[in-house]
């Protein structure tokens, strides 16, 4: 089992940060600090939790008016990417001190995080501003897509992603996105694959609200640079798992193509915590090579005794005529904290280019 991330703030990052503190802040007194940190009830603190309260006890050791503790920030934060050369996301309680204390101080703050998102990203603490002061953050925006340094362009996109996991919602951007779409075009060919893969994410986000805004831009992109290509088809994935016919089209999986499933083998019944192992054969009926998406499609039952589908893509390959495959596959049924499984009747279904050619059912205890 992995180590929970929690515990990255140990004696030895502490080893490593009191010395660039002290060289950053007059009068540092990395005893005290230490003392702070590690109080009576850290062993009990969870990981968001730990962040927050180094936030709010290194506020103890900077300037008390913000602007000039800004500063300080970003002194600290240059500091430590010259001690490493390496970005580390242990130092995100520093884009975290800005997005607490620095709510009324707009610019100090975004300029703040413009250079402190080089050391650790400053997407979760950027989206406050961009709640209360959405013009001042757009115009920040423009300007950090067009940065020399992968991670300030970056921003531009994944600070205002609609849908960021784990992030608070910008409801203004799922209604319309239109403010933020110049920037995605201007990164539409990013060299940077840190900086496309927000881009394509942030299409995706988009798609589930505005899905005819992202097929306009699918259409209007393709075929222009392979960087952007690979964005679309990147951020048409929910489109594509949801059988959005324009969507499957465009990227040359066209419904309606024959073919057939046959042969689906399954259990009827899994335990929680075990596999689902299952295999079927499929079969092109076309009279020339076509592409085809293959999936399988999950109906899950919820805590109220419902089912949510959840669709996994299998493979793309252009097939022959007549050519015949049999594929195997394995889904996990084990807990996790991001899915809790339920028991009762569960339904599989099998996907080509979006329609369903094959379902079963097994009972999951």
């Amino acid at each position: 089992m992995a180590t929970p991330l929690k515990y990255m703030y140990n004696p030895s990052y502490f080893e490593t940060l009191c010395p660039v503190l002290a060289r950053c802040l007059p009068g540092f007194n990395a005893r005290e600090f230490i003392f702070r940190v590690f109080n009576n009830a850290w062993p009990d603190m969870e990981l968001k939790e730990r962040v927050r309260h180094i936030s709010t006890v290194l506020h103890h050791f900077l300037d008390q008016d913000f602007t000039r503790a800004a500063s300080q920030v970003v002194d600290i934060s240059r500091a430590l990417m010259n001690a490493s050369r390496r970005q580390a996301f242990e130092n995100i309680f520093l884009p975290d001190y800005i997005e607490v204390y620095g709510c009324d101080h707009p610019d100090a703050s975004l300029d703040a995080l413009g250079e402190v998102t080089q050391l650790v990203s400053a997407e979760f603490a950027v989206r406050p501003f961009i709640q209360r002061y959405t013009g001042k953050a757009l115009s920040y925006a423009h300007r950090w897509s067009k940065s020399a340094n992968p991670s300030v362009r970056r921003l531009s996109s994944e600070g205002f992603r609609p849908r960021l996991p784990w992030a608070i919602a910008l409801p203004a951007f799922k209604a319309d996105p239109g403010p933020v779409l110049p920037i995605l075009e201007r990164l539409k060919k990013d060299p940077s694959e840190y900086v496309r893969k927000s881009v394509a994410n942030h299409i995706n986000d988009i798609a589930k609200d505005n899905p005819e805004i992202v097929l306009r831009l699918a259409e209007a992109w393709r075929g222009k640079h392979p960087h952007t290509d690979w964005i679309i088809r990147h951020g048409c994935r929910t489109l594509l798992k949801r059988g959005n016919t324009q969507a499957l089209s465009l990227h040359g999986f066209a419904p309606g193509r024959k073919a057939q499933v046959s042969d689906l083998r399954l259990p009827q019944r899994v335990r929680i915590g075990d596999d689902l192992h299952f295999s079927f054969v499929f079969k092109s009926r076309e009279a020339q090579p076509t592409p085809f998406r293959l999936e399988y499609a999950i109906d899950y039952v919820t805590s109220t005794g419902r089912r949510s589908r959840k669709v996994f893509k299998l493979t793309e390959n252009t097939f022959l005529p007549g050519q015949t495959v049999e594929i195997k596959r394995k889904q996990s049924f084990r807990n996790l904290t991001t899915r809790k499984h339920f028991p009762g009747k569960h339904g599989i279904s099998i996907l080509a280019n979006g329609k369903e050619h094959a379902r079963g059912e097994f009972t999951l205890d």
